[in-house]
């Protein structure tokens, strides 16, 4: 027998102080995907705990998969009544690097309440997803049981951009098949506000490589005609913004316009942490330059740190560009423009060598589905009336390109717990233990409403 709404809510409470030890065992763990970083047992520390995880809540068909690009996404399934749809579940248990570890206010890798969050590196992005998860499956069960087929997939290198389980999803493709997908790896507009997202930004990451000289020179010297390297890559990275601070790449649209839910810029300067007196950069609306329009950004440049700085003109210097495109242009061109255009604004000749090293196409959703009519319907419940919101995000999970492009007909539905004051991928990165409690609530409740749908034919 079902129980009422009300005790499914209570059953997700009580569990809240058993998920948070569950998610500072997994916080411990220094997940980051990159061997040059941290040590590759990090990530197989985590992966083990996800796959003990769901075996001991009952999954079938439990593996840890070797994906191609060296690292291991956990996979379960459980399935459910006969006639019930199958929905997956998505989150990642690898996580971006601390940054620098003594900025934070307590240590990056120990999960540390404060201010009634919870603080630590993969908090809300996105191994706080995965407790989402199995708190609204520990929920139905303990509330007449699961009713659909449940299959989860936990990736393990989805920060690093790598595509691993894309290309093991493609090589098997019958694997995470669903009638509906639930990636819990977006985040609500902010604390309060039940939001999916609709829209994904692709990104495309290239190292560029700039050489002038065989070797470093001294600048009293030579300095004044030997061409340095570093001014060189300088200059070609200047050339991607116009005066504004708009994102400028040859041959790429950049006038998108976003017509649904408006970011003010108040709120952004507040939620970004911008400091007064600094202005914004781009043009048109707060919500046209993050979620419609491309951005770019230099994510790390190899040169000279100014302690030990010697006097030298620079042989050579290096730079990882990130170049994110709205819906409706193509990634994979996107970087071809982008190489294309640091190679041509190369000066003095400067020898210039570009890797495309990592990316993933823009996504957009399908909100009218019968899957985002129960999401709306479990929202409202789980938020006490609060309707929910429907927003893009600038950020860009590869993966939802994948699984729309195997499953056209399967709906997917981006949710999660990184709203703006978790600071995902910054220093102190934290998540609201009322969020995951509201959104393990939603999550279960969709699941049920979904259930529902399926059996009444409008799934």
């Amino acid at each position: 027998m079902t129980l009422s709404r009300s005790s499914l809510a209570d059953t997700v409470s009580s569990s809240l102080p058993g998920a948070r030890r569950e998610l500072a065992t997994l916080v411990a763990f220094r997940s980051v995907a990159d061997p040059e970083q941290f040590p590759v047992s990090e990530c197989e520390a985590a992966a083990r705990w996800v796959d003990e995880a769901l075996r001991a809540e009952g999954f079938e068909d439990v593996r840890v998969l070797e994906t191609p690009d060296g690292t291991q996404s956990v996979f379960g399934h459980l399935p459910g009544p006969e006639g019930a749809p199958t929905v997956l579940l998505y989150a990642h248990y690898d996580v971006q690097p601390p940054l620098d570890e003594d900025a934070w206010t307590s240590p990056p890798f120990e999960l540390t309440e404060r201010d009634g969050r919870w603080y630590g590196r993969g908090a809300a992005d996105c191994k706080g997803g995965i407790l989402m998860h199995l708190l609204a499956l520990r929920a139905l069960r303990a509330d007449g049981g699961i009713p659909v087929g449940v299959k989860v997939i936990v990736e393990g290198s989805e920060e690093q951009g790598t595509g691993g389980l894309q290309r093991y999803a493609e090589a098997h493709p019958e694997l995470l098949a669903a009638d509906a997908i639930v990636i819990g790896d977006a985040g609500n507009f902010r604390v309060g506000l039940p939001t999916v997202t609709a829209t994904l930004r692709g990104m495309a990451m290239i190292r560029v490589q700039v050489d002038t000289l065989e070797g470093n020179l001294h600048s009293g010297q030579f300095g004044g005609a030997a061409p340095d390297a570093l001014a060189a890559l300088l200059r070609m990275l200047d050339s991607l913004r116009g005066p504004d601070g708009s994102t400028r790449v040859d041959g790429l649209e950049a006038d998108g316009s976003w017509s649904g839910l408006q970011y003010e810029e108040a709120d952004f300067r507040r939620d970004a942490h911008v400091l007064d007196g600094v202005d914004l950069i781009g043009s048109g609306t707060v919500s046209d330059r993050i979620w419609a329009r491309p951005a770019v950004t230099v994510l790390g440049i190899d040169c000279p740190p100014v302690v030990g700085a010697t006097p030298s003109v620079h042989a050579g210097a290096r730079a990882l560009v990130s170049l994110r495109v709205p819906p409706g242009t193509d990634a994979a061109e996107a970087a071809k423009l982008l190489i294309a255009h640091l190679e041509s604004h190369a000066p003095w000749g400067a020898r210039v060598s570009t890797e495309h090293v990592g990316g993933g196409q823009p996504f957009r959703a399908d909100t009218g589905s019968p899957a985002y009519t129960a999401m709306a319907e479990a929202m409202r419940e789980a938020y006490g009336g609060t309707g929910m919101a429907v927003a893009g995000q600038g950020g860009s999970i590869p993966l939802c390109n994948t699984l729309a492009s195997l499953y056209p007909e399967t709906e997917i539905l981006l949710i999660g717990l990184s709203e703006p004051e978790a600071r995902i991928h910054a220093v102190d990165e934290s998540v609201s233990p009322e969020e995951l409690e509201a959104l393990s609530l939603a999550e279960a409740l969709f699941l049920r409403k979904y259930a529902a749908t399926a059996l009444t034919g409008g799934a």
